[in-house]
């Protein structure tokens, strides 16, 4: 199975992935949505920021998930992973603070899913979202192929 993991560029995801900074993906959802109970050790996560093409992509080595959550548990798992999901020092209260607000207690940590032994910068490449919804931020399919867009596609 294939995904495409799309980011904010503000936050600087993408670039922390392809450098090997940022070694785990994680999602963290109010509801059980994808990748949760779909991605599997040897799934391909493509990663793009938003608006722009593909431009990475990753095997997955492993996944973990995790419900249930409280605050104790949001900060016992930024304690655990922040720095691997790109996050750490001054941002973990950021994110401790948004994730124990918006997180009714879903997420979907798919550790180890990028290392740099993995992760390869790729020749970018749009894809067609038609059909994902405007605001797709993780994208399912069976191969990455059926959704590539031609050369000239607008992003």
């Amino acid at each position: 199975m294939d995904y495409v993991a799309i980011m904010r560029k503000s936050w600087g995801m993408t670039a922390k992935i392809l450098s090997g900074e940022k070694t785990i993906e994680s999602r963290w959802y109010i509801n059980k949505s994808a990748p949760w109970g779909k991605i599997r050790a040897g799934d391909t996560v493509y990663f793009k920021n938003a608006g722009e093409a593909i431009c990475g992509m990753a095997r997955v080595k492993g996944v973990e998930q995790f419900e249930s959550l409280n605050p104790e548990k949001v900060r016992a798992l930024l304690d655990k992973y922040g720095a691997e999901v790109g996050k750490s020092g001054k941002d973990i209260p950021n994110v401790f603070r948004f994730a124990a607000v918006n997180s009714a207690g879903y997420i979907s940590v798919n550790s180890r899913l990028v290392a740099n032994s993995s992760t390869t910068a790729i020749e970018p490449f749009g894809i067609n979202k038609k059909g994902f919804g405007i605001m797709a931020g993780w994208i399912s399919v069976e191969d990455v192929e059926k959704i590539k867009a031609p050369r000239n596609y607008n992003l």
